[in-house]
């Protein structure tokens, strides 16, 4: 078996944080082989920078994923160019963006695991048909182990495309909303499934963000900054047993490091 931990968005330098401090000691104590992460939030919130990237890199991530805020800060187009292995934005983008939305990376065991970023249509930006970009993928995939990040808004979305990819994708987790949800659960084909896993970042928050300036604008309507916040930091996620062999998952947990 191979142990893979997936960990929902990283908010700023509070996750940044969080992860420094808490995600090496734990991947040695849970013999964890692989970890993947949201990263497109990691830059004051929104975005991503290479040296925000960096300390991501270096507290243990393998590869980062994202979604509709990847592009927010131009600097994210230096680490496409420099790590194109290891930080994906969604698939379903145009071809013509910078990066890509899907990478195969081997662990120190020589287990040879794909993942792919995919940014759900319902409530967010434009995107293509996730279904179609991942059915066209899985039909060139030389792999066994198959790791997906559906970035959405909607749950139904993601809980559709979990059924839709049972028994093919090993792992798919839900990102986006920064509230963990509670249905991890391995599906009757083998994939391991949860809605979302929550982030890494202030959960004295709202979703990540100072809860004074979020119910100003909820109060009175009047547009005010979303700072991100600070207090009671977590990184959450997921943590996924797979057969190597099958690429069928065998057990799936939530993880709230603090």
């Amino acid at each position: 078996m191979i142990r893979i931990l997936c960990l929902g968005d990283i908010v700023g330098s509070p996750g940044r944080s969080i992860l420094a401090a808490r995600l090496p000691d734990y991947r040695r104590e849970a013999k964890v082989d692989l970890v993947i992460a949201n990263a497109e939030n990691a830059a004051r919130g929104s975005g991503l920078t290479p040296a925000a990237y960096r300390v991501i890199r270096a507290a243990g991530v393998d590869v980062c994923t994202s979604g509709d805020h990847i592009f927010k800060r131009s600097e994210v187009t230096k680490i496409f160019k420099s790590d194109p292995e290891r930080l994906l934005r969604p698939l379903n983008y145009p071809a013509s963006a910078p990066g890509r939305g899907a990478t195969t990376v081997e662990t120190e065991s020589g287990v040879r695991v794909a993942v792919a970023n995919v940014q759900g249509r319902i409530f967010t930006g434009p995107a293509d048909d996730p279904f179609r970009v991942l059915d066209e993928l899985y039909a060139t995939l030389d792999t066994k182990v198959w790791v997906v990040d559906v970035h959405a808004e909607a749950t139904s979305e993601k809980r559709a495309l979990g059924w839709y990819l049972d028994g093919r994708a090993s792992i798919v987790f839900g990102t986006h909303t920064h509230v963990p949800t509670a249905d991890e659960e391995v599906l009757p084909g083998g994939t391991a499934y949860i809605t979302d896993v929550g982030m890494c970042g202030p959960y004295r928050s709202v979703i990540g963000r100072r809860t004074d300036r979020v119910l100003k604008k909820f109060v009175t309507n009047v547009n005010t900054p979303f700072e991100v916040a600070e207090g009671d930091e977590r990184a959450c996620g997921i943590l996924v047993e797979v057969d190597p062999e099958t690429g069928k998952a065998a057990s799936i947990e939530r993880v709230c490091l603090r």
